[in-house]
């Protein structure tokens, strides 16, 4: 499938609710478990897409139309959702990510970008050369990545709970 800016568009708007339905109000075992040592909780993951929001996508959509490779991205910080979470409630972070997604997607919308500036390129610190259609499908995937990732977390707190059946779930494989 080829890149579709306004499809994806469609996507990204579409995250915070889909999360909003499916974590908010639930009791802090489900968000607040995880998969292990080293791993993300629900919790975590609602602040890493804000940590997202800030400094991943629209920042860097902007240095490539603005200084294409000669100026390569800031290195992203995957755990700065651990620091940034703290002492804010699920409820909290929904709704601050609900309103940086309706930031960025309003900033998106501002660009009116063309094919060709969908095809100009930055420098990624560790990926080397990329496009700004890649960086936006990219996100879009990463929402999707993480939608996955919150429903096999949440799946997993049941792992013992359904017995047999284990074997016929993927999700708890």
């Amino acid at each position: 499938m080829e890149f579709d800016l306004a499809a994806s568009m469609e996507i990204l708007g579409r995250t915070p609710a889909t999360l909003t339905h499916l974590i908010r109000d639930l009791p802090e075992a489900w968000v607040r478990q995880n998969e292990g040592d080293g791993t993300w909780s629900v919790f975590d993951v609602v602040g890493h897409l804000i940590h997202g929001e800030r400094t991943d996508w629209i920042p860097r959509a902007r240095v490539i139309l603005e200084h294409g490779t000669a100026w390569p991205f800031e290195p992203f910080d995957r755990f700065a959702q651990l620091r940034a979470g703290a002492g804010k409630t699920l409820r909290q972070l929904l709704a601050e990510f609900a309103d940086l997604r309706a930031q960025s997607l309003a900033e998106l919308r501002a660009l009116r970008l063309t094919p060709e500036q969908l095809a100009l390129q930055g420098r990624h610190p560790e990926l080397g050369v990329v496009t700004l259609a890649q960086l936006l499908s990219t996100w879009v995937a990463h929402d999707l990545d993480h939608l996955i990732q919150v429903a096999r977390v949440m799946a997993k707190g049941y792992t013992e709970a359904v017995g047999p059946w284990r074997a016929y779930l993927r999700v708890l494989q």
